[in-house]
């Protein structure tokens, strides 16, 4: 029966689900021109120099770059935000993310030497807001992926003339110029409707699994009573 519990905690834990970006493109401008495209990081990273820094002339490249931070954290405050989601594939501007809500947070940005860049990055849950002002992403730092180090946080956020929109449930579209120290936000989603969820397949997993635990638990049985008639008689 242990081996069953172990079995199915593990196997449940494998399929835990999280929010995260699913892909993204560099659509127009200077960095279009440069070669630039959007690249998905996994932490840890070795693209920024030092590695995995961010917010200081660590990339210096045309691409656009995003990376999945806290998940699943509820909201112990209520957290002003710079855009929030109007449900049907829109912003209503600024607003606020009440106390006790959950979200999934997500790090885009651009971080050039000198460059323009229009540009999607899509998730696979709906968008609940944008932070892209400097006050609001360091009241927002208690969703930061841990196994990164962000510097210059009071440069952080967008420039004058920069803009993020929210284009669609779950996409948003960039339009920036940024050079030093580049341009940051934080998106942030609803946690992943499958979080948590076995997949069909890992019932079957389960279920194949416990059907053979205990076929050789009833063999054990037998053998056992067969040497020592005695036992599980009460």
């Amino acid at each position: 029966m242990k081996l069953i519990a172990i079995l199915c905690t593990l196997t449940l834990g494998a399929t835990q689900a999280s929010a995260t970006i699913v892909s993204g493109a560099v659509t127009g401008g200077g960095s279009l021109s440069s070669g630039g495209t959007f690249i998905k990081l996994t932490v840890p990273f070795t693209e920024s120099s030092p590695d995995n820094t961010v917010g200081n002339d660590t990339f210096q490249n045309a691409n656009l770059y995003g990376f999945d931070e806290g998940q699943n954290i509820a909201v112990t405050v209520d957290l002003a935000v710079d855009d929030l989601a109007d449900g049907l594939g829109g912003g209503s501007g600024p607003g606020i993310i009440p106390m006790g809500s959950t979200v999934a947070s997500h790090y885009i940005f651009f971080d050039p030497v000198d460059n323009s860049q229009i540009g999607t990055v899509s998730f696979d849950s709906d968008i609940v807001a944008i932070i892209s002002s400097t006050a609001n992403l360091a009241a927002s730092d208690f969703l930061i992926n841990t196994g990164v180090t962000y510097l210059n946080p009071s440069e952080r956020g967008l420039e004058s003339g920069d803009v993020v929109t929210i284009t669609g449930l779950q996409m948003i579209t960039v339009n920036w110029t940024a050079s030093t120290p580049g341009d940051y936000i934080r998106v942030l989603t609803d946690f992943s409707p499958g979080a948590a969820v076995p997949e069909p397949a890992s019932f079957w997993v389960v279920g194949s699994s416990l059907v053979g635990l205990i076929g050789v638990s009833r063999r054990k049985a037998r053998i056992l009573k067969s040497i020592n008639p005695s036992v599980g008689r009460t």
